[in-house]
């Protein structure tokens, strides 16, 4: 291929095109690093071109450069996947859609954004009329709208809400198709969900219709226990409180919260952490309810009004391992699947106490309320934590395996006959980030 043909060729019809290597080679890679089996697998896979589109014209002008030279195109929002979303392993071009920065539309309950809208800057915009978004990642600060859509499924928000995959979470997608001659597809309500957590694969996204919920008054706060099995109970216990409204609770067993050196005012050896956001309309009956289940309250705060720069968004979901990994490069992580049982964590941490740290976020799946583990993992290699997971899938947990770039291998679930469909009408050449979704 003449790349030099290719990047003149989009360079004269107005776009920005990236053929730098370094520049490249920064622009194909995301937070994969935190898998040591995905770091191998994935060396080297950068893209021959980067491609910045500003409009939803642009990114129709590379996908028919891409389709008349058959070119394989892998689309970008931020790069804070963890599983290589945006990696081309084909090489080809890289379209960063971070530049599509819009935001069309925003009203009571809904909101309309180019894919490339920074989820921080929504989130804030959304508050200023009274409103926030249902659903964020820990990386919201950075992480785009399309790129969560896209290669994310859930985070803060997960204790009301689930993950983007449950009905109402998504309202609506327009996609692109691979085609000569691209389609624009609307895709409003279950029409959405063969692109949701996609990577890219089955379309383009251009725009994106999210609900939005009323704007509360947050307060964070940490209660400290001195067991992990006492945090999990009160976790469980306050994610069933109905009259308690939250927005987070995440369980960070010992010894986790000695790497989070933000916080480090406030850690005493040995302790397991509740971390919570809850309202502060309801902070009498939350205090009370961890004065009762023998909880400490060690931290709070008025995220609003405090002035200080600790946020607890930014120490939970994958911002524990990145902040571990900032202090041992050797720790990894699992995805787990626990629901409801207290007696599978416990019987692993005996199994593995000189290996396995418990992250556990608490989160609804299919209207229950659940355990869904994140745990550290000390690394030595990979037959080693495949015999961890195996165990944990022993013992009844489902894993949704983060070490791999396949969307078959990380699902917990077969994926659906109805999104591999879907992926042949709209990509018949399979050049939409290939590899990443095989039948």
């Amino acid at each position: 291929m003449d790349w030099s043909a290719i990047a003149a060729s989009l360079t004269a019809q107005g776009l920005e095109v990236i053929q730098d290597p370094q520049q490249r080679k920064k622009l194909s890679t995301d937070y994969a690093h935190f898998s040591p089996i995905l770091t191998v697998q994935l060396q080297g896979k950068q893209a021959d071109l980067v491609v910045l589109a500003r409009s939803e014209t642009e990114a129709i002008a590379v996908i028919r450069c891409c389709v008349a030279n058959k070119i394989p195109l892998t689309v970008r929002g931020a790069g804070t996947g963890n599983y290589g979303q945006c990696v081309p392993l084909q090489g080809g071009i890289v379209l960063d859609l971070s530049p599509m920065q819009r935001i069309m539309s925003l009203e009571p309950g809904k909101a309309v954004v180019e894919p490339g809208v920074k989820l921080g800057r929504l989130e804030q915009q959304a508050r200023q009329i009274g409103w926030e978004l249902r659903l964020l990642p820990s990386t919201y600060q950075t992480a785009t709208v399309g790129g969560f859509v896209s290669g994310g499924s859930t985070g803060i928000g997960a204790v009301n809400y689930g993950t983007l995959f449950d009905p109402g979470n998504v309202q609506s997608l327009t996609v692109l198709t691979m085609e000569a001659e691209p389609q624009r597809l609307v895709l409003p309500g279950q029409g959405a969900q063969p692109v949701i957590h996609g990577y890219g694969t089955n379309g383009i996204i251009t725009e994106v219709t999210l609900p939005l919920t009323p704007a509360l008054p947050w307060r964070e706060a940490i209660v400290s226990f001195t067991d992990l099995s006492s945090a999990i109970a009160f976790a469980q216990e306050l994610a069933n409180q109905d009259g308690i409204v939250s927005r987070e609770i995440s369980i960070q067993g010992h010894p986790i919260p000695q790497y989070f050196s933000g916080l480090k005012n406030y850690y005493q050896p040995g302790a397991h952490w509740v971390m919570v956001i809850i309202s502060e309309l309801d902070w009498f009956a939350f205090r009370e309810l961890a004065r009762t289940s023998k909880g400490e309250i060690i931290f709070e705060q008025n995220p609003q009004t405090s002035g200080k720069k600790i946020n607890l968004i930014e120490f939970n979901w994958n911002h524990t391992t990145l902040l571990a990994r900032t202090v041992d490069l050797n720790l990894t992580y699992l995805q787990v699947f626990f629901y409801q049982d207290l007696e599978q964590i416990l019987t692993l941490e005996k199994l593995f106490e000189d290996e396995i740290m418990f992250h556990i976020e608490m989160m609804r799946i299919q209207g229950v309320m659940c355990l869904a583990g994140f745990p550290l993992v000390k690394f030595t290699n990979g037959d080693r934590l495949e015999e961890i997971m195996a165990a944990h899938q022993t013992l009844g947990a489902r894993i949704a395996n983060p070490h791999t770039y396949s969307l078959a291998g990380g699902s917990v679930q077969p994926l659906p006959e109805s999104q591999l469909i879907f992926k042949r009408q709209v990509d018949p050449l399979d050049l939409l980030n290939p590899g990443k979704l095989t039948e």
